[in-house]
């Protein structure tokens, strides 16, 4: 059996860097960003969230546990002049140090034990750009075009986000789930940002 970094190196094998986009809870809402600050995209994947990051005039780090992707990463960052500290890492609550990021921005990754770890990470007034999946699934995952997780471990439920940045001063929330025009809007997804206060 693939392990977790094993699993998604092979994903990120047959992706690239230059064909991801940053999540839409962060680039709708860059202009909250500070203008200058350390950064962190957890569980980065490609690093579409830290290079949008950098663009911004941030100092990023971005963490993932496919070597893969960071490796792509590191590449592709060099390759556009753009500075990066991309690690592979195997992210766990002592990974995150208190009161060092700015900014910390989690996209499509779930794992509520580091919640607090993250809060906890940010500066104070640093933000908390957050988007990942829900379990209502207004769509099939194909018609979304995307692949959705089926374990509910990796799922909020609903309003489940608000409840676990319940310690950070609300700034945004967006949860449409199954209301209105299905074929229209964000689908499948929960956004949040908060600032640590």
């Amino acid at each position: 059996m693939l392990g977790i970094s094993d699993k998604w190196d092979s994903i990120y094998t047959k992706l690239e860097p230059a064909t991801s986009i940053p999540v839409a809870v962060l680039a709708d809402n860059s202009y909250l960003l500070p203008k200058q600050g350390l950064a962190l995209d957890l569980a980065c994947g490609l690093g579409a969230n830290a290079l949008f990051l950098a663009r911004q005039g941030l100092a990023v780090t971005a963490w993932d546990i496919s070597g893969v992707a960071i490796a792509k990463l590191k590449a592709y960052a060099t390759q556009q002049g753009i500075q990066i500290n991309a690690c592979q890492q195997n992210i766990t609550a002592q990974s995150l140090k208190n009161d060092s990021y700015d900014v910390i921005v989690v996209s499509r990754f779930l794992d509520r034990s580091l919640m607090n770890a993250i809060i906890s990470a940010l500066k104070p007034n640093g933000l908390l750009f957050y988007q990942t999946f829900t379990r209502e699934q207004a769509i099939p995952p194909e018609a979304a075009n995307r692949h959705i997780p089926r374990n509910p471990d990796y799922l909020l439920s609903e309003n489940e986000l608000l409840a676990l940045c319940s310690a950070l001063r609300l700034i945004f929330y967006r949860e449409n789930g199954g209301c209105g025009n299905l074929k229209l809007g964000l689908r499948h997804e929960a956004q949040l940002i908060g600032q640590k206060r």
